[in-house]
């Protein structure tokens, strides 16, 4: 069985993250993935640790699976004759260069469709690469979600704004490109014609501000923190059972009886409709969270799951990768890899019925398959070895 992308060949020559998670995914979907690093140090995320494991770093090897890597020295005239003819068959190229960098190379987009007239260019910028006053500037997910709103939102009410405890919008950047060049392949399938993909970090992190940003349009007020609170609905927030924190999210109003009876506290019930419980917040907290102390969260599933009452625990990363959830979705799996034993990496969260996701490639060493691609090119060994006694690979 192959991959739903089985046959499409894609040159990533991105690096950190955003790029790098696109191209994984379209690797795991069964994509041929040749990732592009340069000759010295590669991907700058190999020197992101610790951890290392056994010199690897495990920032990079949670992004690059299902992947071939080559090194390439793109300033050079040879490094360049590489990538043209890597390009000359290849249905997608992804860059997350700084916007005009590709251009400055002689690979711009224009310059790409005279050698394939259906390349499809995914570019990924901070800020777009084709208008607004930082389209020039660097992408840093750090100051994206500052910059996008997002900060402002995320923390409690009286503290400090905070960010997300993972690159959220490099990841939901690398999930908008992967979709975008997914639109952009069935669109040359209909039409013949490629095309550039123009994706933003700032872009992406406003339009997963979804029904915050929508708030503010609709009413003009300004969306404040509120911790782990929501704008909308009581109650859908923390409480602390007895031995750690845990989650009620109740939905609807249906649930909330249930709820009321469940927690065997009648003086909820005057609260019934979600409106009244906006405006007695705190009264309802208050009531809720003396009666959740009282049990354990594994006490709090049972009774709450039984009820269909939506609940969970506040796991820690170790208890959420080896639940039984985890183990039954095959979120973590193994991967062969040449110097490392026993690597563990997240699943794909992608299941299809008729083609399953492989991961049978591990996250490549730097240049691990430079001569191998290089003489599917028709290079010689004598020409590969020049090229790189002269670092141009």
């Amino acid at each position: 069985m192959t991959g739903p992308l089985h046959g499409i060949k894609v040159i990533d020559l991105s690096r950190v993250l955003a790029g790098p998670y696109c191209t994984m995914i379209l690797g795991d979907m069964g994509a041929e993935v040749i990732k592009i690093e340069s000759v010295d140090s590669g991907d700058e995320t190999r020197g992101w640790g610790p951890p290392f494991v056994e010199g690897e770093s495990a920032y990079y090897l949670c992004t690059n699976r299902n992947k071939q890597g080559i090194t390439l020295n793109l300033k050079s005239q040879q490094g360049k004759g590489i990538l043209g003819k890597l390009i000359l068959d290849a249905d997608v190229v992804v860059q997350n260069f700084k916007p005009g960098t590709l251009e400055k190379l002689g690979f711009g987009y224009q310059e790409m469709k005279k050698i394939n007239a259906g390349i499809i260019l995914a570019s990924i910028s901070g800020f777009g690469s084709t208008e607004g006053p930082y389209s020039h500037l660097p992408g840093y997910d750090y100051i994206i979600q500052a910059m996008s709103g997002l900060m402002s939102i995320t923390g409690e009410k009286d503290a400090q704004p905070a960010k997300v405890g993972v690159a959220i919008a490099d990841v939901l950047t690398g999930l908008f490109t992967c979709i975008g060049i997914l639109g952009a392949i069935q669109h040359r399938n209909s039409t013949g014609e490629g095309q550039e993909v123009d994706i933003s970090l700032f872009d992406s992190q406003l339009a997963a501000l979804v029904n915050v940003a929508s708030n503010y349009l609709c009413s003009g007020n300004i969306p404040e923190r509120l911790g782990n609170a929501h704008p909308n609905i009581v109650p859908y927030q923390v409480f602390a059972a007895n031995d750690g924190d845990f989650i009620i999210a109740v939905g609807n109003d249906q649930q909330y009886r249930k709820l009321a009876i469940q927690l065997e506290e009648p003086s909820l019930l005057q609260y019934e409709k979600n409106s009244d419980r906006l405006q007695f917040k705190a009264e309802i907290e208050k009531i809720i969270t003396a009666k959740i102390k009282m049990k354990s969260r594994a006490e709090w599933k049972q009774i709450l799951d039984e009820a269909g009452i939506p609940n969970g625990p506040i796991h820690n990363v170790k208890e959420a990768l080896d639940s039984e959830q985890s183990r039954a979705r095959e979120m973590v799996v193994n991967v062969k890899h040449p110097v490392i034993p026993n690597l563990k990496l997240v699943g794909s969260p992608l299941k299809f019925s008729n083609s399953p996701i492989i991961i049978d490639k591990h996250p490549p060493m730097h240049g691990e398959h430079t001569e191998e691609v290089l003489m599917k090119l028709g290079y010689s060994k004598q020409e590969i070895a020049q090229m790189k006694q002269q670092k141009n690979i």
